[in-house]
């Protein structure tokens, strides 16, 4: 059975994790130059300010890590992912009337062209007990 758009996105986002947590020290965890490198490429329309100031995305990054070790685990990433749907749906919202068959303007992304849409196949990886890989370097939980 093919995957539904959202567990794409899901899967989506644990990729995208990890492509960037296996490039310097621990496998697992984002460090500050891979957490910088993500924001820059992979959040630019929902951090414009943040990804041109290295302050900004220190500070996001602190507050992401809760137990300070200066590194995100995938548990602490997930936090800002969380935040961003959230502040996305509230700008899809910000000039719409909510209620019963509300409209969602674009939120922070561009609605024009969903790169989203393109659902199944893709990376992905196995759940079997194996672990996956990344670009060639894996790793398994």
């Amino acid at each position: 059975m093919s995957q539904s758009l959202m567990e794409c996105s899901v899967d989506t986002i644990i990729n995208i994790f990890h492509q960037y947590s296996v490039r310097l020290g621990h496998p697992d965890r984002l460090n500050q130059k891979e957490f910088g490198q993500m924001v820059k490429k992979e959040l630019p329309n929902f951090l414009k300010k943040e990804k041109r100031d290295v302050a900004l995305i220190k500070d996001i990054m602190e507050d992401l890590d809760t137990n300070g070790d200066k590194d995100l685990s995938f548990e602490e990433f997930i936090t800002l992912v969380g935040r961003l749907t959230e502040a996305s749906h509230e700008q899809m919202h910000k000039d719409t009337p909510k209620g019963h068959g509300h409209t969602h303007g674009p939120g922070f992304g561009e609605a024009s062209r969903n790169p989203c849409k393109t659902q199944g196949g893709g990376h992905g990886h196995s759940h079997d007990g194996h672990g996956h890989s990344h670009d060639g370097h894996g790793h398994s939980h």
